[in-house]
């Protein structure tokens, strides 16, 4: 947490050549946050990029006017392409040189209404060799909302453009209308159903940084242990579906079925298969007892060799590996320029992961070393799935071995520091998770800020399909399995 009178309020030409210059032949560095809030008549830019190799986050900002018509950052490194799409589509600030100035959420609240979702403006080609496949907004089964829009020249996909949107909640206008802790806290919860330790640890974190409350042991330990059965059970569950897009039935079922006993087992510790009620500001309600302790360490035991002699099965398979290798490769170039975080860069060779970079809880201790892959396609990132559940099984194992005594006195919050900024980042199962947060002068909130990975890794997915045939699009898609709800918010 810093006063915000200490982030330095510079020219935009300034700022414009700050950032992007942070960013120029630096891949250790990244942004992990940039947007925009209203100050009077005015709207100030906050830009946030992390630094890997110090584990140092630079902050600086701008004030701007909503007429004004500025240089885009984009035009000179692509990553910041959906924040500065974003800013023009909260505040109608124009970009120059904007490559792609198109709405990203349409929320309710934009500044331009004539745009609506129902006439977004998407890339066409003209020709008669070439037809277009639209998919969406409403699918089969219970997926979200999102449209697909396919160029095809016969089945080979030219190009994806993908629409997302219909799932907005205003969710940050809600962390700023709702008053009670708790209200905000399951807010953090339904950011995304299947991230929900990773988004409400972020948002414990920034509000534990504004009241100056110090987490004991056992709530960090209780925190690292459940983000760690989060990646093991969508990990599990994701290598199920991809088994259902290549037809598969034996791993779709063991797979299926593994990840049952550990999301059974959240409930078991909190009452939620989803592990909502876990998670709390300067709280552990729910404490890891050694009888839980003893049941987890049951459960893993009985999970681990089924998980692995199934993957051992699949990965022995001709039929498995013929649709795994080379389908929907994404090159390292590529996953640098868009910013790609978490899975979606180190399928390529790019180290993104948070618990080795800007480690927090007790990744400190754990000593936490990234998985990497190199080839960038659905193989890679089935590979990390599969590294990954060993990982954290191990993990957990060990944590188990020293578990802390519960800390029994009541949280004492004091309010909020006003006028502050603080800044929280999470590696959920996905990726980089960060949550932003400014007060004002009684120390409440005025901006709040949620960004969900799938954020930066949606332009991944589109770019992975490029000349595959469209009947790859599936398992390319689960094999992200990228959120609709945490993009949209």
């Amino acid at each position: 947490m810093i006063p915000v009178s200490d982030i330095p309020e510079i020219e935009y030409e300034d700022f414009f050549g700050l950032n992007t210059g942070f960013l120029f032949n630096s891949p250790e560095r990244h942004c992990v946050n940039y947007f925009g809030y209203r100050v009077g008549k005015q709207v100030k830019l906050i830009c946030c990029i992390a630094d890997d190799s110090t584990q140092k986050i630079q902050i600086s900002s701008c004030m701007v006017e909503s007429t004004d018509s500025l240089d885009s950052f984009t035009a000179r490194n692509f990553c910041f392409e959906k924040f500065e799409r974003e800013i023009h589509e909260n505040f109608d600030i124009g970009y120059k040189d904007h490559p792609w100035l198109k709405p990203v959420r349409y929320a309710h609240n934009r500044a331009d209404q004539t745009k609506t979702i129902a006439n977004y403006p998407f890339y066409s080609i003209e020709s008669d060799e070439l037809h277009e496949v639209g998919v969406g907004p409403i699918h089969a089964g219970i997926i979200e909302p999102g449209h697909f829009r396919f160029i095809c020249n016969g089945e080979q996909i030219l190009h994806l453009e993908i629409q997302l949107g219909y799932q907005h909640r205003g969710i940050e206008q809600q962390f700023l209308e709702k008053k009670k802790l708790l209200q905000r806290t399951t807010i953090a919860e339904s950011i995304a159903g299947d991230t929900v330790v990773g988004h409400t640890t972020a948002f414990s974190q920034v509000w534990e940084s504004l009241c100056g409350f110090k987490v004991s042991r056992d709530i960090e330990f209780a925190r690292t242990i459940a983000l760690e059965l989060e990646r093991m059970a969508v990990h599990t569950g994701d290598l199920s579906g991809v088994c259902t897009d290549i037809a598969y039935q034996l791993g779709n079922s063991v797979f299926g079925r593994l990840r049952t006993p550990i999301i059974n087992y959240m409930q078991e510790w909190c009452g939620s298969r989803l592990s909502k009620g876990l998670v709390r500001p300067g709280r552990n309600q729910f404490p890891l007892t050694p009888e839980l302790a003893h049941r987890l360490a049951a459960v893993l035991d009985v999970y681990e060799p089924d998980f692995l002699e199934m993957n051992e099965q699949m990965f022995q398979l001709p039929s498995v590996l013929s649709r795994f290798e080379r389908t929907g490769v994404v090159s390292y170039d590529d996953v640098l320029s868009i910013g790609t975080v978490g899975m979606a860069a180190r399928m390529s060779g790019l180290n993104r992961d948070i618990r080795s970079s800007h480690p927090f809880g007790l990744y400190p201790e754990i000593g936490h070393q990234p998985i990497i892959k190199h080839h960038g396609d659905v193989y890679s990132r089935v590979q990390i799935r599969k590294a990954e559940v060993k990982q954290s099984m191990q993990y957990i194992r060990n944590l188990l071995q020293g578990i802390p005594e519960q800390d029994d006195s009541e949280p004492s919050f004091e309010n909020p520091k006003p006028n502050s900024f603080t800044l929280s980042l999470v590696e959920g199962w996905r990726g980089e998770i960060c949550h932003c947060a400014i007060t004002g002068d009684k120390g409440e909130l005025i901006m709040y800020k949620v960004k969900d990975p799938s954020f930066h890794n949606w332009l991944a997915l589109a770019l992975s399909v490029r000349n595959n045939e469209i009947s790859d699009f599936p398992i390319c898609n689960k094999s992200f399995n990228l959120s609709y709800s945490g993009h949209d918010l």
